[in-house]
């Protein structure tokens, strides 16, 4: 069976969504038929095939095609979104994002910020050395160099425009309204990577956004325990595209995996509002510290895009970043001398972490080297707070 003859989903046609917030939907979308003696939360299902005599239709063929447990995360990430689809899932971030770039024209542009995640890059530069173009990179807070990029003089035009907002690490934060717009204008796909803010901070596809990802892996599900991705879009077509690349590619999620990321989305308004409101009350303090050279954080009037971001997002995000005296080596110090922050890549958990990126081979030049990545989680801020003093004290003695 090729990829084009493989079963869509029979929940890829648009159905209607009861007008509710994304903080009540994380709560109650994906819930089983509410009938007597039903269970409360979906099952899962193990198993690799599905009964199937002659042609198969829109059911169950094969777990590679389509499951009945990833589609309750799949409806809830979707409504979480408000896209006229389910989302699709995939084994990892990762997965999802390569499924996506797939979409860029080979010989054209792919056009991204220069702060994006390192990964992100990555594929879309293997994929630019493979398939021809090539992945220009832009600040993409500057709306006019951005669409400056789209289309130069003499260079290959774009057929994708790749947004993080806000970007990691960096903290920059694009007018996605706008830059989706003179995408659009152009005829040039736009693809947010909306993991950071998530869909309570911002609904790109409310702004044009053609495609949203996620590394569901973070703050969908939130608990350091499971490694998945999602794509999201309102386009039928570019769904039918996403999923048959997920199919071919065989980049699907576990059963347990999608079962426990559903599980963990249903606090996703709980762990947000308290995580945003303590990294905003630490980002304050830390801008004050005798220690502490340089604070970023969007709900700081100093930050560069405040202004937009105040008017663009719901909440300024979870993640901070810190530059503490000393440079590297007093970044380095002070993630040894924390106790309760955790040194660790990723974020998004309900766990605080930190990092310093520069220490990753292949970390854009442009981030300074004794930058450090904060991830707030759900502590209490007093004792996040505590925790970081006695380190840059600390750190500063070393």
């Amino acid at each position: 069976m090729s990829a084009t003859d493989q079963p869509s989903s029979p929940a890829a046609v648009p159905t209607p969504r009861p007008a509710r917030s994304a903080a009540t939907a994380a709560v109650a979308a994906g819930r089983p038929p509410r009938e007597q003696g039903a269970p409360v939360n979906a099952p899962v299902v193990l198993s690799s095939t599905y009964v199937s005599a002659g042609v198969p239709g829109g059911e169950n063929l094969y777990a590679r095609y389509n499951t009945e447990t990833w589609l309750p995360l799949e409806e809830a990430i979707g409504e979480l979104e408000g896209a006229a689809h389910p989302a699709l899932v995939f084994s990892s971030g990762m997965a999802a994002i390569d499924a996506v770039l797939r979409l860029a024209t080979p010989g054209t542009a792919i056009v991204a910020p220069r702060h994006a995640y390192l990964a992100t890059l990555t594929a879309a530069n293997e994929q630019t050395a493979r398939e021809g173009g090539v992945v220009r990179e832009v600040d993409i807070a500057d709306t006019d160099a951005v669409v400056a990029a789209l289309t130069p003089a003499g260079e290959p035009p774009a057929s994708m425009l790749w947004i993080e907002s806000p970007t990691n690490p960096m903290l920059e934060v694009a007018d996605i309204p706008a830059l989706t717009a003179a995408a659009r204008a152009r005829g040039i796909l736009t693809v947010v990577d909306n993991t950071f803010a998530t869909p309570l901070g911002q609904r790109p596809l409310a702004w044009g956004a053609d495609v949203v990802v996620h590394s569901v892996t973070k703050y969908l599900a939130g608990h350091s325990d499971v490694l998945l991705g999602a794509a999201v879009t309102d386009d039928g077509d570019l769904r039918t595209r996403i999923h048959a690349r997920r199919t071919t590619g065989g980049a699907i999620a576990g059963p347990w995996e999608a079962w426990l990321a559903l599980r963990g989305l249903r606090t996703l308004a709980v762990r947000v509002e308290r995580s945003q409101a303590s990294a905003l009350e630490l980002a304050r303090r830390l801008a004050g510290h005798p220690l502490v050279v340089e604070v970023q954080h969007p709900g700081l009037p100093s930050h560069p895009q405040h202004a937009r971001a105040a008017e663009l997002m719901d909440g300024f995000g979870s993640i901070l970043t810190l530059r503490p005296a000393g440079g590297a080596d007093g970044a380095d110090a002070l993630t040894r001398a924390v106790r309760l922050w955790l040194p660790a890549t990723s974020l998004g958990g309900v766990e605080s972490s930190m990092e310093r990126r520069r220490r990753l081979a292949g970390e854009a030049p442009t981030v300074p080297e004794d930058l450090l990545r904060l991830s707030v989680g759900i502590e209490d801020v007093e004792d996040l707070w505590a925790d970081l003093d006695q380190a840059l004290h600390a750190a500063a003695r070393a």
